[in-house]
């Protein structure tokens, strides 16, 4: 179902032994986020914490439990411990693609998809790229970039200093902005550091 990294071994491992033996298992749950780019939590359990409902899985030598609702969106995931400049913590990718996961629709999500159509991927198809509406939250839309973009140095610079600005000229409504787009597994980006 999923796998853990060494490093995510490594510090699981870390934070059990620190309970001196009261805690067992580790429980994710999905906690929310978009459908391109949900949000899990990680918790470690006791033995008696476990619900009847629980999808109990072995990886990589670690008792995960999940509930049913959540099991379905880590199938195929890697869970990683990362540690960044911002940001520590562990970290939950590739997510299984949700083949039930539809193009956003609504007003803003018809205006953002037009912009992008006419204005933002033919600009960017020269360098093999394109960015998809991955999904729409209110006023907060979801940014997919694909092709030569995945994984491209210059990629946020091009979404924050292009993409987005001519967004928000085009659609002021909009609050936010997010790319989740998988950099890591990029294949062939237009531009490399």
């Amino acid at each position: 179902m999923l796998s853990f990294t060494p490093r995510a071994r490594e510090m699981v491992r870390s934070f059990m032994d620190q309970s001196e033996g009261e805690l067992d298992a580790l429980r994710i749950h999905l906690t929310g986020g978009s459908p391109v780019a949900p949000s899990f939590e990680l918790t470690l359990v006791g033995p008696d914490e476990a619900k009847e409902d629980d999808v109990r899985v072995e990886a990589d030598g670690l008792v995960v439990l999940v509930d049913p609702s959540s099991a379905k969106r880590l199938e195929g995931a890697s869970v990683d411990f990362v540690q960044r400049v911002n940001e520590t913590g562990f970290e939950i990718t590739p997510l299984a693609p949700q083949p039930s996961v539809k193009a956003p629709t609504g007003a803003i999500a018809d205006r953002v998809q037009e912009l992008l159509d006419q204005q933002v991927n033919p600009s960017i198809a020269s360098h093999g790229g394109k960015i998809l509406l991955a999904d729409v939250q209110g006023t907060e839309i979801f940014m997919q970039m694909t092709g030569g973009c995945q994984g491209c140095a210059m990629s946020r610079m091009t979404l924050r200093q292009g993409v987005e600005k001519m967004i928000r000229q085009a659609i002021p409504e909009i609050t936010e902005i997010h790319d989740v787009t998988d950099h890591a597994s990029g294949e062939n980006p237009y531009f490399s550091d």
